[in-house]
């Protein structure tokens, strides 16, 4: 009945939508939605025909030129340009910007006689020089990828030549498909390959993928079936099979084909005998493979799409703006135009004025009109800042500058800093509203430690192994206090814990306390470097104490329980048994690769770190977590025992969903007991396990000395594609069952007093994200059965075990006591967030299991709907289990995250923590971050309708708005995000994956946002990448707000990319979510101050900056434009054309940058001790419509002054046209410049160094244009203007006093709003120049001013909520919904859960969840 469920839900799932998926479409295929290349792919490229691989061969030469002839070579080229194409193809791409095709219709237009303003190659200068900076940076860009690619296409490798008949030198560029390629250890793949031999003698080549998506664990990969048994190295000239594959995708986890020998026999391929180009062979001597993609069609290649483009908010409004200069333009241009018509109308006729054409004929004033609106187009151009956008650039790269060189985001134990992707949005980092974070190796430090497990219904708490990693804690905090003494301080705890070991193994492990030369070559700090790539190897990881009593029943385990193992299985004591089949999951089911010191890649074994300083260990541990990525579908190989036990990949939990039940206790009789005390102390959980033990009757022997390990096991390495799986391995280590080796074929145990156990491999099913299990087909060494051992979610696997049993009604009774005394022990795991897993295992009949392999050979073989087929066959094997256990494992929060928690929520941003974990451990995290307050009020969506969801939602709210009066207003989730209620009892919500389906509904989706908006902090637990993603993509389009992802992983990526703004986190999970981010940093607590200071001061530098030069721009341009009010609105200018175009290309253009780059309005100290100044940028204050509009009026009114007072001064003085524009520019070049003092907040040198040399610059230009270009534009003439003026004390008087009068409004407006009523940027820029005693004192009150304040606004809602009487303003009706969140009392919570639990079909809090 199980396997009929889980073919129906699977099946109803592709029916739901919508239509049947293919292999492409899957929607849990999310490990490909990342590889190499600052941008990830979507979505897989769909496969279209299939492939055939012809040998490169003579024998082969005309089938390989119909086939492989006609594929791509190895020759790879990443540049955009060549010598030829370079000048037209960069100005077709710049002219693709709309500023540049104006500025060029500008220069055109200004070709026509008619119309022409100005010397025609004068208009062309500023568009000239932008494309020339903007054509020299692309050229060094696309020079920089030439030199590369050069190099690449140029490396060597061994390729057959069918003529020399054997391996030559070749450059990757001339590799093809079909060709044989012979590699060495160490060396780099050039072309994705199926491998056919290897040196190993089980068929095995290690690979190193950091070079393709940052993993430097190794992986395995394995010869094609049928090669593997051969003696020799396969001999191209005898290879006589094709293959057939699919067409190249991106898909880095999948490749589907077969390979066809001569007599038609096909033999699968997959992606364990598929070598992908940039990966690195290691621990191989040599291998053998035949290409089957090359050059740009290989899986590398088409995951490299390029830096990733996004549009700011800021750049957004700006162009908005830039139109709006259109229309201001526009409107003054036709005001010249009717101007001047009106102008020659009054004087028609008068020659003078309306000179008639060569024939006699005079243009009427209508037409004249029409050409000088074209003319004033042209003259007022600078309207529109060409500028601005090249600018931009420069200052964004500026800020990029700083932010990678602020040494407060160096991690020195991973030796990394921040990385910048994203050029274009930094400011974007100012103005997020909503965060979405994941949770594991985010928010934790995704370091898995062994802290308890469930064997048989028995919990062990593992004391000493709790006092172990408090000791390690504390040596940990005293390294941070004091680098010198830490190694003395902190070795004698760690080896005291292996003290511990020692006095269980009966003897001392000398192993575990080797000196650093015991590795490799034992040049001791020279092995540093090797050591870095040994990823979850700290001791805190690795040196597991055990439970002294499950050591006890461990030391039963004997050959004599097997001796009638056939038929008297059920005489031997079951829970040994248990405990015996428990540990061997733990060691084989999983994807770990064993090596050795000896092997060409050499390891960190555990007797090196014995003998390391712990802080050299420190380092070198997150060294691995930055380099060590897991893999999100693909556990390897595993094996199975005599009883039947199974485990799923070890980091299924991170993925997986657990069922949501109550706390119940370890004996049935003490129920009520620990359901009033669900966190029982260890002490307690050891007492009641021993009242266990006796009423079960499971007999328990003394504990009896057992054998240690092997000589060799503590040098072995394990190389874990996740942490998870390295926290089992090394936990089943410490009970003395060490894996050792692992093939293809079989994995060999060492099982204490069993000795060494070598099971054949038969099977591996991966881990994917529908069946959330990873699961291993064995035969066991001693009953010679086929066993299925499985480990995954509990939510899964507890609805795959064994409902009836055919051995006897006692033996299924002890089956359901073990099933509900294990979720018992899952639910108090997981409410002390531990990550949970359940292990369980199947014994299968020969008969049974030769019938359900030639199914899934079927699967296996085929190329369309392999995944598929592959999922069906595994439901069809994975079913009536018998559960074994349960184990937690402790992710532990990194360092600092409650902090920045704490202090983004005073910034006004609300945080989603997006996770796959179970409820329980997703919910005790979000307390220990403060995520969640211990009095907020907790609210649970667990449906399993539709209709229930809806009605759970409309309860929560009803409840939510019951104590107050609700403004209309709120009920639209666009205008309805407020910033959380800060009081006590906030709300919190949490919403599992299966009711968030539901809750992503069209019909649900605003029900949904307004009860999130209620809620401080929103948890999704159980949620698969597509949701996150999906979450993240609805908050953004109908809140309209700014958005914030960040993440770690693979499953990550699909979130980081919907949001504005995507955050990589460096750690153990890899690369991934780094290359697909615009962000990238090593620690979640670098998060704060990216944002509150590096994104406030990005966002406020910036706008100003842009508000500035629209303020310069048009403050200049409407110079020209008072002036035509007294030449006719002929479109003449009272200046020289050269000065013109540069006064706002060079003059004026450097002070704004610099401005941009360095503006500091508040310290970075004081952003990080007031968090809530962020707001200003949430709210868009720095850069409003009507601050453009206010800014715009303020260069109206300086050019007004600008122009009118030296206007009047030289009225009646009979000075020329350019002895009248001189004061003008030089007055306006003082305003502008001073302007922009007035608007700092921050003066260095470097600002008055730059604004000193722009005034210097423009009076050496005047000077020496004046005394030297004396007919450069005839027949004006500037000759001496300058030299002139400088004489004349009218002059200076002109230019002081037409500053002064300029600025004077704006210079009294900033002082008033400093003095009078300032800013919170303004008080908080105060306390800056305060002495640091003065400073805190004043910081403190600040502190208590605004928690007075929120409680004063807090009360008036009550009231007015009360009687009914609204409080004025948005803030008030913020005030009356946080009132109305603090007012819930508890029976709101229980009176809307309640309505879940009566619901029918809805899960039980005592039975595990159907999702």
């Amino acid at each position: 009945m199980t396997e009929f469920l889980q073919w129906a839900r699977h099946h109803w799932r592709r029916l739901m939508n919508g239509r049947t998926q293919g292999e492409d479409e899957r929607p849990y295929n999310y490990s490909s939605l990342l590889a190499c290349g600052g941008k990830c792919s979507q979505n897989p490229r769909p496969a279209g025909k299939h492939r055939v691989v012809i040998p490169h061969l003579q024998c082969f030469k005309d089938e390989y030129e119909r086939f492989s002839g006609t594929y791509v070579n190895n020759r790879i080229r990443t540049t955009k340009y060549t010598l030829l194409n370079f000048v037209p193809r960069n100005l077709f791409e710049q002219f693709h910007r709309a500023a540049n095709l104006y500025f060029l219709f500008l220069v055109v237009l200004n070709w026509v006689p008619l119309v022409e303003a100005f010397q025609k190659e004068i208009t062309m200068l500023p568009l000239v020089v932008v494309l020339t900076i903007i054509a020299i940076k692309d050229g060094l860009e696309d020079y920089r990828k030439y030199k590369i690619d050069k190099q690449i296409n140029n490396l060597i490798t061994k390729v057959y030549s069918r003529k020399e008949k054997k391996y030559v030198d070749c450059c990757w560029k001339n590799v093809t498909v079909g060709d044989f390629i012979r590699l060495s250890c160490n060396e780099i793949i050039p072309a994705d390959m199926v491998l056919l031999f290897s040196t190993d003698p089980d068929g095995i080549c290690h690979i190193e993928t950091s070079g393709l998506d940052g993993e430097s664990n190794l992986k395995q990969r394995q010869v094609v079936r049928g090669y593997a048994e051969q003696d020799s190295e396969v001999d191209p000239e005898k290879f006589s099979s094709r293959i057939e594959c699919e067409s190249p995708n991106n898909d880095l986890s999948r490749f589907r084909g077969f390979l066809e020998h001569s007599n038609k026999e096909r033999v699968g391929l997959s992606k364990e005998n598929l070598l992908l180009r940039g990966c690195t062979i290691r621990n191989t001597e040599a291998v053998v493979g035949i290409v089957v993609y090359a050059g740009h069609e290989t899986k590398a290649m088409l995951n490299n799409s390029g830096p990733r483009y996004k549009r700011s908010k800021l750049e957004r409004r700006a162009n908005t703006d830039v139109l709006w200069c259109v229309l201001l333009l526009i409107v003054m241009c036709l005001t010249g135009a009717l101007g001047h018509g009106i102008w020659l109308s009054r004087y028609e006729n008068m020659l003078f004025f309306n000179i008639p054409e060569p024939d006699g004929r005079v243009v009427s004033p209508v037409l004249t009109g029409f050409y000088v609106f074209w003319t004033m187009i042209i003259l007022l151009q600078v309207l529109i800042p060409i500028s601005l956008y090249v600018s931009i650039e420069i200052v964004k790269l500026g800020q990029i500058y700083f932010i990678q060189s602020d040494i407060d985001f160096y991690n020195e134990k991973m030796d990394s800093t921040i990385q910048c992707r994203a050029l274009n949005i930094t400011e974007d980092l100012g103005q997020i509203q909503y965060l979405f974070s994941d949770k594991t190796g985010t928010l934790t430090e995704n370091k898995m430690v062994f802290r308890r497990c469930s064997v048989a219904g028995f919990d062990y708490c593992h004391e000493e192994n709790a006092k172990r990693l408090e000791s390690y804690q504390e040596a940990v905090s005293e390294e941070e206090e004091c680098t010198d003494t830490l190694s003395n301080v902190a070795r004698p705890r760690t080896q005291g814990c292996r003290t511990v070991h020692s006095g269980l193994q009966g003897k001392p492990s000398p192993q575990l306390s080797g000196s650093t030369s015991a590795v490799g070559n034992g040049e001791g700090s020279g092995e540093v470097p090797h050591s870095r790539q040994a990823a979850f190897s700290s001791p805190m990881e690795t040196d597991v104490v055990p439970d002294t009593r499950l050591l006890d029943k461990f030391s039963q385990i004997t050959p004599q329980l097997f001796t009638g193992l056939d038929g008297t299985a059920q005489s031997s004591p079951l829970e040994t048994l248990y405990i015996m089949d428990f540990f061997i999951a733990l060691a084989i089911c999983n994807t770990v690769v064993v090596s050795a010191p000896n092997q060409p890649r050499q390891k960190i074994g555990l007797s090196s770190l014995g003998g390391m300083p712990i802080k050299s260990l420190e380092e070198i541990k997150n060294i691995f977590q930055k380099l060590s990525v897991r893999r999100s579908s693909s556990p390897s190989l595993a094996s199975g025992k005599d009883s039947t036990s199974a485990t799923p990949c070890a980091f299924v939990s991170r993925i997986s969903f657990f069922s949501r039940t109550k706390l119940s206790p370890p004996m049935e009789d003490e129920s009520s007991q620990m359901d009033e005390i669900p966190q029982a102390s260890n002490s307690a959980c050891c007492t009641e396990m021993e009242a266990q033990n006796s009423d079960v009757g499971l007999g328990v022997g003394s504990a009896e000395a057992l054998n240690g390990p092997p000589p060799l096991a503590s040098n072995l390495c394990y190389e874990a594609e996740s942490p998870d799986e390295a926290a089992l391995v090394y936990a089943a280590r410490a009970y003395h069952c060490t894996l050792q080796s692992r093939t293809p074929e079989q994995v060999m145990v060492d099982f204490a007093a069993l000795g060494s156990l070598t099971f054949q491999l038969l099977h591996i099913l991966p881990f994917d994200s529908v069946r959330k299990r990873m699961s291993v087909v064995v035969r066991h060494p001693l009953s010679k059965q086929v066993v299925v051992y499985t480990k995954g979610a509990d939510s899964v696997i507890m609805e795959l075990l064994s409902m009836a049993s055919s051995d006897g009604t006692n033996l299924e009774e002890q089956q359901m006591i073990i099933r509900e005394k294990t979720q018992r022990h899952l639910d108090e795991y997981a409410k002390r967030g531990l990550r949970t897993l359940c292990v369980a295992k199947k014994v299968m009949s020969d008969t049974e299991y030769a019938e359900w392999l030639r199914d899934h050979f079927l699967a296996e073989t085929s190329i369309d709907n392999r995944e598929e087929l592959l999922v069906e066959s595994a439901m069809r094997l994975e079913n009536k289990l018998t559960l074994l256990g349960a184990t937690g494992i402790e992710d532990r929060l990194q360092e600092g995250v409650p902090e920045s928690i704490e202090a983004l929520h005073q910034a006004g941003i609300k945080i989603w923590m997006l996770t796959g974990d179970k409820q329980e451990t997703a919910v005790n995290i979000a307390y220990a971050c403060k995520l969640l307050e211990p009095d907020d009020k907790l609210f649970s969506l667990n449906t399993q309708s539709k209709d229930a969801c809806g009605m759970l939602m409309s309860a929560i709210l009803e409840e939510l708005k019951k104590k107050a009066e609700v403004s209309p207003e709120l009920a639209s989730p666009r205008k309805n995000f407020p910033q959380p209620p800060e009081c006590p009892g906030r709300a919190g919500l949490v919403i599992t994956g299966k009711t968030l389906e539901f809750a992503l509904q069209d019909s649900l989706q605003r029900q949904f946002l307004e009860l999130t908006a209620w809620c401080q902090a929103v948890i999704c637990c159980r949620a698969t990448p597509l949701q996150k993603s999906e979450v993240v993509k609805l908050v953004r389009n109908h809140l309209h707000v700014m958005t914030l992802a960040i993440g770690d992983g693979a499953n990550d990526v699909s979130m980081i990319q919907v949001a504005d703004i995507g955050i990589g986190v460096s750690g153990q999970e890899g690369m991934q979510a780094v290359m697909a981010s615009d962000f990238a940093i090593s620690r979640f607590s670098h998060l704060c101050k990216l944002l509150l200071v590096h994104g406030h001061w990005c966002y406020t530098r910036l706008s100003n900056m842009i508000l500035y030069f629209f303020y310069k721009n048009v403050a200049y341009v409407n110079l020209l434009f008072w002036y035509q009010f007294f030449c006719g609105f002929s479109g003449t200018s009272m200046t020289d054309y050269w000065v013109l175009i540069f006064f706002n290309l060079l003059f004026t253009s450097v002070p704004p940058i610099i401005y941009g780059v360095l503006e500091k309005d508040v310290s970075a100290e004081t952003l990080l001790q007031l968090p809530e100044l962020y707001r200003s940028g949430q709210r868009s204050e720095e850069y409003l419509p009507v601050t453009f509009w206010i800014t715009l009026l303020d260069a109206f009114y300086q050019s007004l002054v600008c122009f009118f007072v030296p206007y009047f001064t030289y009225q009646d003085s009979g000075i020329d046209i350019f002895t009248f524009g001189n004061p003008l520019n030089t007055a306006a070049l003082f305003i502008i410049l001073l302007h922009l003092v007035i608007e700092s907040k921050s003066l260095t040198w470097i600002h008055m160094l730059v604004i000193v040399g722009s005034i210097l610059s423009y009076f050496f230009f005047a000077l020496a244009f004046g005394a030297l270009c004396v007919t450069c534009n005839p027949p004006s003439n500037p000759y001496g203007i300058m030299q002139k003026h400088m004489l004349d004390p009218v002059f200076y008087l002109v230019c002081v006093l037409t500053t002064c009068v300029a600025l004077l409004p704006r210079f009294v407006y900033r002082v008033l709003q400093g003095s009078v009523f300032p800013s919170p940027i303004l008080r908080a820029k105060y306390f800056d120049r305060l002495p640091p005693e003065e400073r805190a004192e004043a910081l403190k009150r600040w502190r208590g001013t605004a928690k007075v304040n929120h409680g004063a606004s807090t009360c008036a809602s009550q009231s007015a909520a009360k009687s009914g009487r609204p409080t004025p303003g948005s803030s008030a009706v913020l005030a009356m919904k946080s009132a109305t969140v603090c007012t819930v009392e508890q029976s709101t919570c229980e009176t809307v859960l309640d309505l879940y639990y009566s619901e029918p079909g809805a899960s039980k809090m005592t039975g595990p969840s159907a999702s």
